[in-house]
């Protein structure tokens, strides 16, 4: 059948699909107002999980372990290693954690899973072959010399502002990572591993990974391993208070950004390694602040009947905002109020005092952003800051709320507007983050260290600024656009930095647009609408897996349609003024058509953004309130064209 000749759907069955939906949703709101749903990443972070206990000497916990244990072998791949998400390719950074932790649990390497999972890692070149992360695992248990891991003074931190190498120039994600990783590997302490448990034979007789990353330019990678090697030889040679000096300055930076039981950064890497400079240098766990920064950590596990995960992080802010936004459009007294309640869990989380990291750019700027996470102060970001502008700003006009939420709309708007980079857009945790140069330092092998503008966040930011009725006019809101059209690819659709991926930009990009009063006849919308209907499945439906974020992507390739995905592409297109057309009706159809008894969807495909090529996400929210936001939506926009004919507009 042709993909476009679909007839309209019935508004009636659409309207039964929505309420199930919404009740559903509304059944997992918590007492206090807020949605939170798992956020799940590949092996990595739970096999880092079991392997932190072993190094700090933690007391066994069998039950915890054999959950964890019954949650890597099921997503352990049929090439025989681990991915870095459901379907992807062999990863032999993951594959060696995962490998590491379950002989640590007990596997016998004469398992049959073992023996697969060995064999394609020394396929692979084995473990020295793992990225720098792994790698500095392996030198802390001692499967690796330490000369085998890039070296990164812990004297950095007391260089200048102007210097080229700079944690101020590098992302907030990897200055937390990296600060006490410093500690770490300057104290070179040794996993207490009282199993004794090596793995000597995931090891091949070749060198460490010494190749530049894919990324990285060869000029500028030639030059970073010069230094690297000029720095083991220097090191030892530096004064030991210079050292003290720069301890102390880690040791201030991480308490000052402790977090509470959030944890550093609220992001589990940072977290570890906050845990594991305090035992090295001294602290007994019950000191305040190794106990404080070890319960955060505790905090991030999934413990189910059968299995237990790690997550990456939580995220309740971006959850609540995006399913109160749904509601919202759900309408009617329940979901309204189910909103409501959303937006007072919210307003008081704003941050309104704390001058993050961000300041060191926009020293001048007041605080007002929201973050991700339940609390993380020093690291507000502008994607959940607009989201939830948007989301105040339409229950105030939606439920006649009067000037409730005049003042958080006001200074959320105000922080944003301060952090908008020189060339227009805007990034998620500070301004003008773009020394790409660094990149090809050899710590950066993941190619990851920095926070420069990107579309999708762009484009919330406009969106926040359309929807409180600024107009291209605007000078910020004429440099936004036009970053984003600058950005635009040839095909017509935009790249999703923190989300899977071209789709997600793309739905993010037209939102954006329409915001600015554009719709089909601004030849970057019309490109875009395009784009997005000619990738359309045959089920009806959208889909893209994270292989889009290769580098060397040549356009869109075809993948099973999920319905996070086909929500985003739906939303998209409604935005573009296409709600009749009918690859809309074939995708509400699809929707339709894979809800489940519960009255949501379910979805394994991982099409949340952590770093591309590195890391990425299971948001298990995604595939419960995005469709619901499409369903609703189309039910709306049709009701509202119906009204127009009739009123014989």
């Amino acid at each position: 059948m042709d993909k476009l000749a679909t007839a309209t759907r019935p508004l009636d069955e659409i309207e039964v699909d929505i309420q199930r939906a919404a009740k559903a949703l509304l059944r997992e709101q918590r007492e206090d107002g807020h949605w939170v749903f798992e956020l799940e990443a590949d092996a990595t972070i739970p096999a880092e999980y079991v392997l932190l206990r072993q190094y700090l000497g933690e007391p066994d916990a069998p039950e915890l372990e054999r959950k964890i244990g019954v949650y890597l072998r099921r997503i352990q791949c049929a090439h025989g290693g681990w991915s870095l998400f459901h379907g992807g390719a062999f990863d032999i950074s993951a594959s060696v954690k995962a490998y590491f932790c379950l002989k640590m649990i007990g596997d016998s390497s004469d398992a049959p899973h073992m023996a697969k999972a060995r064999e394609a890692i020394l396929a692979h070149g084995g473990a020295r072959q793992a990225n720098v992360f792994t790698r500095i695992l392996l030198a802390q248990f001692g499967e690796l010399s330490w000369n085998d891991v890039p070296t990164m003074p812990v004297e950095i931190v007391l260089l200048p502002r102007w210097f080229p190498i700079h944690l101020s120039r590098m992302s907030y994600w990897a200055r937390t990572v990296i600060v006490p990783l410093l500690v770490l590997a300057a104290r070179r302490v040794r996993a207490r591993n009282s199993r004794k448990v090596a793995i000597r034979e995931l090891f091949t007789t070749g060198k460490a990974a010494d190749s530049r990353a894919a990324h990285q330019h060869r000029g500028w990678a030639t030059f970073f391993k010069g230094l690297d090697k000029v720095l083991k030889v220097a090191e030892p040679l530096w004064p030991k208070s210079l050292r003290r000096r720069a301890t102390d300055r880690c040791v201030r930076f991480v308490s000052e950004r402790l977090n509470g039981e959030d944890g550093l950064g609220a992001i589990y890497p940072a977290m570890a390694n906050a845990v594991m400079m305090f035992d090295a240098l001294g602290y007994p766990p019950e000191h305040p602040d190794r106990a404080t920064a070890r319960q955060a950590i505790e905090k991030l596990l999934v413990i189910r009947k059968d299995e237990a995960y790690c997550q990456p992080c939580v995220s309740p802010v971006w959850d609540t905002a995006l399913v109160s936004h749904a509601m919202m459009e759900v309408q009617g007294e329940e979901a309204s109020a189910a909103a409501l309640r959303g937006m007072k869990w919210l307003e008081p989380l704003q941050e309104l005092e704390v001058k993050g990291d961000w300041a060191e750019r926009r020293p001048d700027v007041r605080p007002g952003g929201w973050a991700f996470q339940y609390r993380n102060a020093h690291y507000p970001d502008l994607d959940d800051t607009a989201v939830v502008v948007m989301a105040m700003d339409r229950a105030r006009r939606q439920f006649a709320a009067g000037d409730g939420y005049d003042e958080a709309i006001t200074r959320g708007t105000e922080w944003i507007a301060g952090l908008q980079s020189d060339n227009g857009g805007w990034a998620a945790f500070d301004a003008d983050n773009v020394d790409h140069y660094l990149n090809n330092i050899p710590f950066a092998d993941h190619g990851a260290l920095l926070d420069p503008p990107t579309a999708d966040v762009s484009a919330r930011c406009i969106s926040m600024l359309g929807q409180l009725g600024e107009t291209p006019a605007n000078p910020m809101m004429r440099a936004g656009i036009d970053y984003l059209e600058r950005d635009q690819m040839a095909d017509g659709s935009w790249f999703g930095r923190w989300g899977v991926n071209y789709i997600y930009g793309t739905w993010s990009a037209l939102c954006a647009l329409n915001a600015a009063g554009f719709d089909a006849a601004r030849p970057s919308v019309r490109k875009a609408m395009d784009w997005l209907i000619a990738i359309q499945n045959d089920d009806g439906g959208w889909g893209e897996d994270c292989t889009s974020y290769k580098l060397d992507y040549r356009g869109y390739e075809p993948a099973a349609s999920t319905a996070s995905q086909t929500a985003w592409a739906l939303l998209g297109l409604m935005a573009a003024g296409a709600v009749d057309h009918p690859a809309v009706s074939r995708g509400i159809a699809y929707l339709q058509r894979t809800q489940d008894d519960t009255g949501l969807w379910q979805q394994d495909a991982y099409t949340g953004g952590g770093f591309p090529r590195v890391f990425y996400l299971r948001y298990h929210g995604y595939p419960k309130f995005f469709p619901l936001w499409a369903l609703a939506r189309y039910r709306n926009l049709r009701r509202a064209n119906s009204r127009r004919v009739a009123d014989g507009m």
